[in-house]
C-alpha cells in the first residue's frame, strides 16, 4: 500500500508512523498471513498529545475513503508504546495497495504533515514484519470486531534451535487441549525487523477481567503436563530460549481505522475521545 509505504520512508526519517491493512471493508476473520507493525514508542509525558495527533491519520483515511484498516494497540505494561498492526494476504496484496493509494496525492499530503506532528511525541520507531504459523497457533479465531484488550508474548530463540521452539509450542497445545478449553492464540515468526529467531503470540479478549480465566487455565495446564510435556518445554527452557517477554495492550479508539460497521456494532467504544 502507497500510504504505508510512504509513511514508512517518512517515518525512518522523522521517527513517526501508523499502518494499513487490506480486508476490504472488515477486519479479518482468521488468521492473516502476513503482519507489519509499526511499534511507536512514545516520549514520556507525550501520551495525550501522541493520541491527538494519531488520531489524525483515521480521519484522513476516511476523508478518502479508504478501504484499508487497521489496529493500534497502546501498553499497559512495560514500555510506554503503540504496536500498529496491519494483516495482509500476501506482499502481492500489499504492493497492490502501495500502487493504489500511492496515486491519491492529497491523502499522501496530509499523511506527510501528520509525520511531521507525530515526531514531537515518538522516541524511535521499529518496523516489524511476521508470518503467520498455524500450525504453533491454537484455538478459534477471535471476532475482532469485540477485542477490547491484547497480551502478547515475544520469543527469542536461539539461532539454529527453531524446532525446540516448535516442539515446545505443540507440546503446550496439546496441553491447552485437555486442561484450557477456552484458549486461544495466534502464533506468528518474524521475518524482517528484529534479530532472528523471533516469534509473536497474540492473544486477545473482549474484558479486562477475562484475563483471570486466563491466569487460571495457564495453572491447570502446569497441573495437567505429562512428564514428557514437561520434559520438552524444560528443554527448550534451558537450551533454546534467549528470553521472552509479555505485555498487555488496549484497543485505542481513536488511534485505529475501522470500518463504519465495525464502529455500529459498539458505537460507544468508538465514539470515545
Amino acid at each position: 500500500m502507497a500510504l504505508l509505504f510512504r509513511r514508512s520512508l517518512s517515518s525512518l526519517a522523522l521517527l513517526a508512523a501508523g499502518v494499513t491493512a487490506v480486508y476490504g471493508q472488515a477486519l479479518p476473520a482468521s488468521q492473516p498471513k502476513l503482519l507489519t507493525i509499526y511499534r511507536e514508542q512514545i516520549k514520556v509525558g507525550h501520551a495525550a498529545a501522541h493520541v491527538k495527533t494519531e488520531s489524525g491519520w483515521p480521519v484522513a483515511f476516511g476523508k478518502a475513503k479508504s478501504p484499508d484498516h487497521y489496529l493500534a494497540l497502546a501498553s499497559m505494561s512495560g514500555p510506554s508504546e503503540v504496536w500498529f498492526i496491519a494483516p495482509w494476504d500476501s506482499y502481492t496484496a500489499w504492493g497492490k495497495s502501495m500502487a493504489r493509494d500511492e496515486a491519491n496525492a492529497e491523502l499522501t499530503a496530509e499523511l506527510d504533515r501528520l509525520s511531521m506532528a507525530d515526531a514531537e511525541h515518538v522516541e524511535s520507531l521499529r518496523i516489524i514484519e511476521a508470518t503467520s504459523r498455524p500450525d504453533l497457533s491454537h484455538g478459534a479465531y477471535p471476532d475482532l470486531n469485540k477485542m477490547r484488550f491484547w497480551e502478547l508474548t515475544i520469543f527469542r530463540v536461539r539461532p539454529g534451535h527453531e524446532d525446540q521452539f516448535a516442539a515446545a509450542a505443540k507440546a503446550y497445545k496439546a496441553v491447552a487441549s485437555r486442561a484450557m478449553p477456552k484458549a486461544a492464540w495466534r502464533v506468528y515468526q518474524v521475518s524482517a525487523g528484529l534479530p532472528g529467531p523471533t516469534y509473536i503470540v497474540f492473544s486477545s479478549v473482549a474484558a479486562f477481567g477475562e484475563f483471570d480465566a486466563m491466569a487460571a487455565e495457564s495453572e491447570a495446564a502446569g497441573k495437567a503436563m505429562t512428564p514428557e510435556e514437561q520434559a520438552v518445554l524444560q528443554k527448550f527452557s534451558a537450551e533454546a530460549l534467549i528470553n521472552s517477554e509479555t505485555n498487555r495492550y488496549r484497543l485505542d479508539p481513536n488511534m485505529s481505522y475501522v470500518s463504519a460497521e465495525t464502529k455500529a456494532a459498539d458505537p460507544a467504544f468508538w465514539s470515545k475521545k
